[in-house]
């Protein structure tokens, strides 16, 4: 009987098909483990970044945004990161509402004060002209409450993230702006959501270690895409295999694997430009690993 214990490694990821897709060859073990035992922590992504702010957890998804405040504790996992390149987190509106005018407070249903598409929304209200989101009031919510909090016109737009960008129509609700698509019209750059982050206390060995392993977990599910397709269906929220692989498509590519020099331009030009409107209160120095 082997004497030789393996390294608890609690990972923090959301009730997602693409972050499901990414750690399917964990959960199953389809990899050799390297002498890590994985313990999944899965709950809602600005839990998770409220819960990062704590540093409980060893190694966690959180939202590029959130990351601003971790940077001390934590370092950005190469490999993970979920980026739109050229589509990103969505503004919607019911179909029949007729444009808001210039000047009211529009309330805009948001999924969390860390969240990066919160982030993106203040970035355009700010430096955008004749905008007429500027001084909208945020009215924070769970994210899988926002489509139904918009059709039932509680508030006047709501900013979708997860699968909701691609089924907001079914709940007769319209696309009024992509903030993926103005940043890239902006900076010609991705804009990366979120990334996986890994606590710098466990030593540089451990990491690089860990690291490595996670990498080879998403590309072991991108060359096994049909069965971790699968695996991926069931934290998908109802939707159909279709637009499950579809969601995984947009978010589990080659940025995933390895975030790349434009997507670690994207990261550092979203912090700068927080900083310089003000949004963020000091510069963040970004370590990847």
């Amino acid at each position: 009987m082997s004497n030789i214990t393996s390294q608890l490694i609690r990972v923090g990821h959301s009730p997602d098909a693409d972050d499901a897709f990414m750690f399917y060859a964990l959960a199953q073990k389809k990899i050799p483990m390297r002498g890590f035992e994985v313990q999944h922590v899965i709950q809602d992504i600005e839990s998770l970044n409220q819960r990062a702010l704590c540093g409980d957890l060893e190694v966690t998804a959180v939202s590029c945004h959130a990351y601003a405040f971790l940077a001390d504790r934590y370092s950005v996992m190469r490999s993970g990161a979920s980026v739109g390149d050229n589509y990103g987190p969505i503004l919607v509106a019911k179909a029949n509402d007729n444009a808001r005018q210039s000047g009211a407070r529009i309330k805009i249903a948001v999924p969390g004060r860390l969240t990066t598409a919160y982030l993106v929304l203040q970035l355009y209200a700010s430096t955008v002209g004749n905008c007429n989101l500027s001084g909208f009031k945020p009215v924070f919510m769970s994210f899988d409450r926002i489509l139904d909090t918009v059709k039932r016109g509680k508030v006047d737009l709501g900013l979708l993230i997860h699968e909701g960008q691609i089924t907001y129509a079914d709940y007769g609700l319209k696309k009024v702006l992509d903030l993926g698509v103005w940043w890239h019209e902006k900076t010609g750059l991705p804009l990366p959501l979120g990334v996986d982050i890994i606590r710098r206390d466990l030593g540089k060995d451990t990491m690089k270690s860990f690291a490595g392993l996670f990498k080879e977990s998403i590309e072991y599910a991108l060359s096994h895409r049909r069965e971790a397709l699968k695996y991926a269906l069931r934290f998908g929220r109802g939707i159909s295999e279709k637009l499950n692989d579809r969601f995984v498509g947009m978010y589990v590519n080659n940025h995933t694997v390895d975030i790349g020099r434009d997507g670690e331009a994207g990261f550092r030009r979203l912090m700068g430009e927080a900083y310089q409107h003000g949004i963020l209160s000091g510069k963040v120095k970004l370590e990847f690993i």
